[in-house]
C-alpha cells in the first residue's frame, strides 16, 4: 500500500483468506496491522493496494521460486451487510476459526477486502493476466492441500524411482542427468527439475492421462508413471 511501512517477518500475514465469487479476496488480518488500520479509514473505496503472492518450491531446488502473482485492486474493511456473508464463507473453508470474527468476539482481528481490479501471473506454465471473475470461478485443484507433503515424500522416500523418470527423456534424461528434483504436483500431472552432468537445469512434465480427482487417483496416476519408467 502506498505509504506503508514494513513492520517485520509475519506481521502483515493473514490468519485466513479466501476469494469470493466475483474474484475479491477476503482477509482476515490483525486488528493493529497497517492494512487494518489503512482499510479503516479509507473513504469512497480509494486505497489502492497490491497483493503479491510468492509460490516457493516445497523440496529444495536451484531457483527455487516457481512463480509470483500480483491482485491489484482498492482495499476496504468489511462492514455492514456483507460482514455475516464473509464471515460464513471463511467458516466454511478455514474451519479452524470461530464460525463469528466481529471485533466483539476476536478484538485481535479485522475483515478486510480487496477488491480486484487486475491480477498477473508468472510461473513455470507462462505469464498472463486472469480476469477477476475466472479467479472466483476457478475450483481448488484436489492435489493442492497435500502437494508440499507429497513432494517432500517422493524426494525422500521415492528417490530412485523419481530420478527412473529421466529415461522416460530420451536423450535429455538417463545418463546426461546427474539430479532430479520434484518440483510441482497438480491434478494434471508431475514436474521435475533435472540437472545435466555440466550442470545446466531444466524442468520437465509428465502428464498424467487424465486430471485425478482425489489422491486415490493420483496414487494410481503415479504408479502408472513409475511403471513406465521401468518398462
Amino acid at each position: 500500500m502506498p505509504g506503508a511501512r514494513d513492520h517485520g517477518p509475519g506481521y502483515w500475514e493473514p490468519a485466513a483468506r479466501t476469494v469470493t465469487t466475483e474474484g475479491d479476496v477476503v482477509l482476515l488480518v490483525p486488528w493493529d496491522s497497517p492494512t487494518a488500520r489503512a482499510a479503516a479509514y479509507a473513504q469512497d473505496d480509494n486505497l489502492t493496494c497490491v497483493m503479491e503472492i510468492t509460490d516457493v518450491a516445497p523440496v529444495a531446488v536451484r531457483q527455487r521460486i516457481r512463480g509470483r502473482a500480483w491482485l491489484a485492486g482498492w482495499l476496504t474493511a468489511v462492514r455492514n451487510e456483507d460482514r455475516a456473508r464473509f464471515e460464513r464463507l471463511l467458516a466454511e473453508r478455514h474451519p479452524e476459526h470461530s464460525p463469528s470474527y466481529t471485533e466483539a468476539d476476536h478484538p485481535a482481528w479485522m475483515l478486510v477486502r480487496l477488491e480486484t481490479g487486475e491480477i498477473s501471473v508468472d510461473d513455470l506454465w507462462g505469464a498472463g493476466c486472469v480476469e477477476p471473475a475466472d479467479l472466483g470461478a476457478a475450483e481448488p485443484d484436489p492435489v493442492g492441500r497435500h502437494e508440499a507433503e507429497l513432494l517432500q515424500h517422493l524426494h525422500s522416500a521415492h528417490g530412485d524411482q523419481v530420478r527412473g523418470l529421466a529415461g522416460l527423456l530420451g536423450d535429455r534424461g538417463g545418463a546426461a542427468v546427474r539430479d532430479v528434483v520434484p518440483l510441482a504436483l497438480d491434478r494434471f500431472g508431475l514436474r521435475l527439475r533435472l540437472t545435466a552432468v555440466e550442470g545446466r537445469t531444466f524442468d520437465a512434465r509428465f502428464d498424467f492421462p487424465e486430471p485425478v480427482k482425489d489422491t486415490g487417483e493420483l496414487r494410481h496416476a503415479m504408479h502408472t508413471l513409475f511403471a513406465a519408467s521401468m518398462g
